[in-house]
């Protein structure tokens, strides 16, 4: 966390993995703001907190009557992907051309490429080709929804799911996911990222705009690596999307350099 160099912004942050400096993520966001207002920091504006990064300027919000914290989803640009990656990756994931509903690359700071798959069970039982993804320096986003009145069903078959929300102590809080999210992204350095603000971002900007689902959600992603995350998403009603998950500290102390 730095001094912010535009005079509009709270704080300013550079976020890193190991396979170099993003422009933006969620995690990164969510919990510096979180480390920043714990530590004392108080925010120019009432009504928001503002953080710069490379991206530029991201508004986060405290959303009432919660612990959570919400940033704003930067634009985003979408366009179709190219047939010959599309069918490259697809072979990466090991799915069929009728298990890709729609497809779209999704540039909001990162660059991923998103597939809507025709069922969570689908997207949960994805054992991907890491090294081709890598190769192909494509970072991945899939995402299928739950029909609403199966959600609890298919939480309670897959395995590895109900096992993450067995062994968490939000188990018995969590919400039905609407959106089931997996993020692959071998291209910086990780196979598998647990939880990723910048792809429920776009994702949600994306299928909000195609009206795949509401305009209030809660995607559910992680489970496949013994996770339980959920993300909180609204679009309100100027039509900016928000994104939004609880913070917790885990390490507390000082390091003099």
């Amino acid at each position: 966390m730095l001094p912010p160099t535009d005079p509009s912004a709270d704080y300013r942050v550079r976020i890193f993995t190991p396979g170099g400096e993003l422009p933006f993520a969620g995690h990164p966001t969510l919990g510096s703001c979180h480390s920043w207002l714990e530590a004392g920091g108080q925010p120019r504006a009432t009504d928001f907190i503002v953080q710069e990064c490379k991206v530029g300027l991201v508004k986060i919000r405290r959303e009432p009557g919660t612990k959570r914290l919400a940033f704003a989803a930067p634009p985003l640009k979408r366009s179709a992907p190219s047939p010959v990656l599309l069918a490259q990756v697809a072979a990466a994931l090991g799915l069929k051309a009728p298990q890709i509903l729609a497809a779209q690359l999704l540039d909001n700071g990162p660059l991923w490429l998103g597939l809507l798959l025709d069922s969570p069970e689908t997207v949960l039982q994805l054992t991907p080709d890491h090294a081709t993804l890598a190769k192909l320096d494509a970072k991945v986003g899939v995402a299928a929804i739950y029909p609403s009145q199966e959600a609890p069903p298919l939480i309670a078959r897959a395995n590895r799911e109900a096992q993450a929300f067995s062994t968490t102590a939000a188990a018995d809080t969590a919400a039905a996911p609407d959106l089931e999210v997996r993020a692959f992204v071998a291209s910086i350095g990780i196979n598998e990222d647990p939880v990723t603000g910048s792809l429920n971002a776009s994702l949600a900007q994306w299928l909000i705009a195609e009206g795949h689902v509401p305009e209030r959600y809660v995607a559910s992603q992680g489970v496949c690596l013994d996770r339980a995350g959920q993300v909180h998403i609204e679009r309100d009603a100027s039509g900016q999307v928000w994104v939004g998950g609880e913070s917790v500290t885990c390490i507390d102390g000082k390091v003099t350099l």
